[in-house]
Protein backbone atom coordinates (compact mmCIF):
# COMPACT_ATOMS: atom_id res chain seq x y z
CA UNK A 1 0.00 0.00 0.00
CA UNK A 2 1.27 3.55 -1.00
CA UNK A 3 1.95 5.76 1.52
CA UNK A 4 2.05 9.33 1.47
CA UNK A 5 3.38 12.27 3.46
CA UNK A 6 4.19 15.89 3.46
CA UNK A 7 6.19 17.75 5.88
CA UNK A 8 6.37 21.97 5.72
CA UNK A 9 9.13 24.13 7.47
CA UNK A 10 9.39 27.73 7.37
CA UNK A 11 12.85 29.11 7.65
CA UNK A 12 14.17 32.86 8.13
CA UNK A 13 16.03 32.01 4.87
CA UNK A 14 16.22 33.10 1.30
CA UNK A 15 15.42 30.71 -1.36
CA UNK A 16 19.00 30.85 -2.65
CA UNK A 17 20.21 30.09 1.04
CA UNK A 18 17.50 27.29 1.12
CA UNK A 19 17.56 25.85 -2.04
CA UNK A 20 21.57 25.77 -1.64
CA UNK A 21 21.08 23.64 1.71
CA UNK A 22 18.72 21.39 0.14
CA UNK A 23 20.62 20.70 -2.70
CA UNK A 24 24.17 20.30 -1.34
CA UNK A 25 25.63 16.78 0.20
CA UNK A 26 26.72 18.61 3.21
CA UNK A 27 22.97 19.79 3.88
CA UNK A 28 21.75 16.37 2.76
CA UNK A 29 24.08 14.47 5.17
CA UNK A 30 23.15 16.95 8.35
CA UNK A 31 19.38 16.40 7.83
CA UNK A 32 19.98 12.72 8.04
CA UNK A 33 22.30 12.69 10.62
CA UNK A 34 22.73 10.71 13.32
CA UNK A 35 19.84 8.68 11.94
CA UNK A 36 21.06 7.39 8.78
CA UNK A 37 24.24 8.27 7.10
CA UNK A 38 23.97 8.42 3.24
CA UNK A 39 26.89 7.58 1.57
CA UNK A 40 27.96 9.44 -1.75
CA UNK A 41 30.98 9.32 -4.18
CA UNK A 42 33.50 11.92 -2.61
CA UNK A 43 33.55 13.82 -6.08
CA UNK A 44 29.18 14.96 -5.82
CA UNK A 45 29.33 17.74 -3.45
CA UNK A 46 25.65 19.34 -4.90
CA UNK A 47 22.95 18.35 -6.87
CA UNK A 48 22.38 20.85 -9.47
CA UNK A 49 21.32 21.90 -13.03
CA UNK A 50 24.01 19.95 -14.61
CA UNK A 51 22.82 16.33 -12.68
CA UNK A 52 21.52 14.17 -15.58
CA UNK A 53 17.38 13.60 -15.34
CA UNK A 54 16.15 9.98 -15.89
CA UNK A 55 19.48 8.13 -15.16
CA UNK A 56 20.74 6.86 -11.45
CA UNK A 57 23.82 9.21 -10.79
CA UNK A 58 25.32 7.47 -8.61
CA UNK A 59 24.77 4.51 -5.63
CA UNK A 60 24.32 5.27 -2.27
CA UNK A 61 24.34 3.06 0.59
CA UNK A 62 22.22 3.91 3.85
CA UNK A 63 23.78 2.98 7.08
CA UNK A 64 21.33 3.10 10.22
CA UNK A 65 23.28 5.14 13.01
CA UNK A 66 26.20 5.57 10.66
CA UNK A 67 27.07 1.73 11.49
CA UNK A 68 24.52 -0.68 10.19
CA UNK A 69 23.84 -1.11 6.20
CA UNK A 70 20.21 -0.79 6.16
CA UNK A 71 19.28 0.15 2.34
CA UNK A 72 20.77 0.85 -1.16
CA UNK A 73 19.65 3.50 -3.40
CA UNK A 74 20.41 4.50 -7.11
CA UNK A 75 20.23 8.09 -6.73
CA UNK A 76 17.66 9.01 -9.45
CA UNK A 77 16.43 12.46 -10.10
CA UNK A 78 13.13 12.72 -12.48
CA UNK A 79 12.52 17.09 -12.17
CA UNK A 80 14.96 19.68 -11.73
CA UNK A 81 13.46 23.13 -11.45
CA UNK A 82 17.02 24.88 -10.11
CA UNK A 83 16.35 27.15 -7.59
CA UNK A 84 12.91 26.16 -6.63
CA UNK A 85 12.10 22.23 -6.73
CA UNK A 86 13.40 18.71 -7.35
CA UNK A 87 12.51 15.22 -7.87
CA UNK A 88 14.29 12.01 -6.38
CA UNK A 89 12.56 8.84 -7.32
CA UNK A 90 15.56 6.06 -6.55
CA UNK A 91 15.31 2.56 -6.93
CA UNK A 92 15.44 1.19 -3.55
CA UNK A 93 15.83 -2.38 -2.61
CA UNK A 94 13.48 -1.98 0.69
CA UNK A 95 10.72 0.05 -1.67
CA UNK A 96 8.77 -1.21 -4.57
CA UNK A 97 7.97 3.09 -4.74
CA UNK A 98 9.87 6.04 -3.80
CA UNK A 99 9.51 9.50 -4.70
CA UNK A 100 10.71 12.39 -2.83
CA UNK A 101 9.63 15.69 -4.23
CA UNK A 102 11.44 19.31 -2.30
CA UNK A 103 10.27 22.25 -2.90
CA UNK A 104 11.46 26.02 -1.46
CA UNK A 105 8.60 29.01 -1.95
CA UNK A 106 9.28 32.58 -0.38
CA UNK A 107 6.75 33.87 2.77
CA UNK A 108 6.91 36.91 4.46
CA UNK A 109 8.72 35.05 7.53
CA UNK A 110 11.51 33.81 5.04
CA UNK A 111 11.12 30.84 2.75
CA UNK A 112 9.27 27.50 3.28
CA UNK A 113 10.48 24.01 2.27
CA UNK A 114 8.14 21.76 1.65
CA UNK A 115 8.99 17.56 1.15
CA UNK A 116 6.15 15.28 -0.27
CA UNK A 117 6.89 11.86 -0.05
CA UNK A 118 5.44 9.06 -1.65
CA UNK A 119 6.44 5.49 -1.10
CA UNK A 120 5.24 1.68 -0.87
CA UNK A 121 7.42 -0.70 1.50
CA UNK A 122 8.30 -3.78 0.38
CA UNK A 123 7.75 -5.38 3.87
CA UNK A 124 6.70 -4.42 7.39
CA UNK A 125 4.62 -1.35 5.80
CA UNK A 126 3.63 -0.27 9.79
CA UNK A 127 7.04 -0.10 10.48
CA UNK A 128 8.64 1.04 7.44
CA UNK A 129 5.79 3.65 7.09
CA UNK A 130 6.58 4.92 11.13
CA UNK A 131 10.24 5.31 10.60
CA UNK A 132 9.86 7.23 7.28
CA UNK A 133 7.38 9.86 9.24
CA UNK A 134 9.66 9.89 12.17
CA UNK A 135 13.16 10.87 10.09
CA UNK A 136 11.31 13.33 7.84
CA UNK A 137 10.14 14.41 11.31
CA UNK A 138 13.64 14.58 12.34
CA UNK A 139 15.39 15.79 9.13
CA UNK A 140 12.79 19.42 9.13
CA UNK A 141 13.97 19.62 13.04
CA UNK A 142 17.88 19.99 11.62
CA UNK A 143 16.64 21.95 9.07
CA UNK A 144 15.02 24.43 11.08
CA UNK A 145 17.71 24.97 13.03
CA UNK A 146 20.38 25.09 10.42
CA UNK A 147 18.79 27.65 8.50
CA UNK A 148 18.65 30.49 11.27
Amino acid sequence: MTKRFTFATTVPASVDEAWSWSTSIRGIKSEMWPILKMTFPKELTHIGKETTLQKPICRCQFLLLGLFPIDMSKLTFVELEPGRRFVEQSPLLSMRLWRHERIVTPSPEGTVVTDNVEFTPRFAEPVVGWFVKRFFEHRHAVLSRSLR
